[in-house]
């Protein structure tokens, strides 16, 4: 009976978020498109749901709630239901609306379906080879050649999925760790002001002016020719086109000239509206920075500044050293402020509730930054014949960074907690993930820093040029 208590509230909670990752599809990612297959929608909507349920059972395990039993069970469900849509369901249908797009592959969309994803397989089994993410026991016996482990195993298949995702989110936290403060704090503000923006818009204005200028000479230029005749009279063949472009008639304009002048005026004036949005922008946030929510996001901004120089010196210092942390960082420090205080304080007890909180924190973020981003990368890059296919990549993408979520956010709990997400994950390599992820995160945040470096010096040069 407790079982099925127990499986009713899973349940109801993945209906739950089944349904918000329909309205999050519905309302945010095809606002502006015509939903023309469901099969998307449902991929998308059930992926969510079940990335969240991950983190709703981690909560459950610090929490305590359901029975261990039914929770075992879940896990594992969980976890086969999102390797399933991961490695077989999502990479099809990618292949599948990538040649539904090609007219010459339609009537075989389906067999060439299959040679996609049978590519797609090969690389991905052959990406777990140069990595050690399986403990020895679950890896090739040498004596027989034969695996402990079944090829479509739990362990085989999320260790791959693990590098992947992992990869995502460091790349991810270590662009965001240089441009959150990047972006709060107002000391990277340019100085604009009034007169930089009346003096761009009056270059603007300017080639606005001469383009319609030149439009008018080849307006009146084409009417001239067509009343002598000249437009019906117009050499034909291959001379007689490069005859037309390389001479003109006496007392005619030279329309070929005279277009190309206005294909360049009329990207330069793009390019100047473009930087007069920008300076607006910048304007906007000058402003906004000397408000009380714009102060509180400067300060927050030195903040973060100060934690992406300590997340870069602990990831090169645990690179260098090959460190990983045996114990959750909250139980860590709370043992070290209590003994440099010398103070009785029940560790345990409080390291529970605050790895709690900070887990929750964790996810919490986790879920709001990736649902941000992934809106914001469609935004940028679809397009009516590709919105089917960039969904489902988003959805791959989510998936993966939710279950490398969990190899990450288990050291954050305190072993007591760990148990049946280790039991249920297999015997991976955790230390490896937590190894990988500093060394892919340095290298993003130090490659941030160049790029967002040579972006701010280039910018007031930019608008300085006349």
């Amino acid at each position: 009976m407790s079982f099925l208590i127990d499986s009713s509230i899973v349940v109801t909670s993945q209906v739950l978020f089944f349904g918000f990752g329909w309205l999050f599809f519905m309302r945010q990612l095809f606002k502006d498109y015509e939903v023309r297959q469901y099969v998307v929608q449902v991929i998308f909507s059930v992926t969510f749901a079940f990335s969240c349920t991950m983190f709703e059972l981690i909560i459950f395990e610090i929490l305590g709630v359901l029975n261990s039993s039914s929770r075992y069970f879940h896990w594992k469900m969980n976890l086969c239901v999102i390797l399933l849509i991961l490695v077989f369901m999502v990479p099809f249908y990618i292949g599948y609306f990538i040649v539904s797009n090609i007219r010459l592959l339609h009537r075989q969309r389906v067999l060439f379906s299959c040679g996609l994803w049978l590519t797609f397989m090969y690389f991905f089994w052959k990406l777990g080879d140069p990595f050690p993410i399986l403990s020895p026991k679950h890896g090739y016996i040498p004596n027989n050649g034969i695996e402990s482990k079944g090829i479509l195993s739990i362990e085989q298949l999320i260790s791959r999925v693990g590098v992947i995702g992992v990869t995502l989110m460091a790349l991810l936290s270590g662009f965001g760790a240089v441009n959150c403060p990047y972006t709060y704090m107002s000391y990277f503000l340019r100085n604009v002001t009034d007169t930089d923006i009346l003096a761009l818009e009056r270059r603007l204005l300017q080639t606005m002016d001469m383009i319609i200028s030149k439009k008018k000479r080849i307006a009146t230029a084409r009417r001239n020719m067509f009343q002598r005749g000249d437009v019906n009279n117009k050499p034909s063949g291959f001379w007689g086109m490069i005859k037309s472009v390389t001479t003109s008639a006496p007392g005619s304009e030279n329309l070929t000239l005279i277009q190309q002048e206005v294909d360049a005026l009329e990207e330069l004036s793009r390019q100047l509206f473009l930087e007069t949005v920008d300076l607006y922008a910048t304007k906007e946030r000058i402003e906004y920075s000397k408000t009380f929510k714009g102060r509180y996001f400067n300060v927050l901004g030195y903040f973060f500044s100060v934690y992406c120089v300590w997340k870069i010196f602990m990831a090169t210092i645990n690179i260098v050293f090959d460190r990983v942390g045996k114990t959750d960082p909250v139980t860590r420090g709370i043992e070290i402020t209590v003994n440099y205080l010398g103070i009785q304080f029940d560790v345990k007890f409080w390291s529970q509730h605050i790895s709690f909180i900070l887990v929750g924190i964790i996810i919490v973020t986790s879920i709001r930054g990736l649902l941000i981003t992934l809106t914001k990368f469609f935004y940028a890059i679809s397009s009516s014949k590709s919105s089917n296919v960039i969904v489902l990549l988003l959805a791959q993408i989510m998936g993966m960074y939710f279950v490398s979520s969990v190899l990450l956010i288990r050291m954050s709990m305190p072993p007591e907690y760990r148990t049946i997400i280790t039991e249920v994950l297999g015997e991976l390599q955790f230390n490896f993930y937590h190894r990988w992820f500093d060394v892919i995160f340095l290298v993003s945040a130090l490659s941030s820093i160049l790029f967002l470096y040579l972006a701010h010096k280039q910018a007031p040069e930019k608008h300085m040029t006349p």
